[in-house]
């Protein structure tokens, strides 16, 4: 599994361990990462993700997973997450019509 948010693109980083004589090792800082079930209302339907706990607040945050989807440009989302939100804006468009 790759360690990448589903929904923000948030993925690991490099950095480096300094001891007190100051070496420097190189070491990585992963996301904290979740495997979560977020119900989408407009589909009535649960979708598991592994979500970072960031996104999960910005999730929470934005009321729910269909207006964080929508409101999110589809370059920053998982293929995943990109065919989700194309059925929950076509979901809605027929709500609307």
């Amino acid at each position: 599994m790759s360690r990448i948010c589903e929904l923000t693109g948030k993925g690991r980083q490099v950095g480096h361990n300094v001891s007190h004589a100051n070496n420097k090792t190189k070491r990585t800082f992963l996301p904290n990462l979740q495997n979560v079930t977020l119900m989408s209302d407009s589909l009535e339907t649960s979708v598991r993700l592994r979500v970072s706990t960031h996104g999960l607040r910005s999730v929470e945050h934005n009321g729910g997973l269909d207006n964080w989807l929508v409101k999110t440009a589809d370059d920053k989302l998982s293929l995943k997450a990109r065919r989700l939100k194309r059925d929950v804006v076509k979901k809605l468009a027929t709500a609307a019509a």
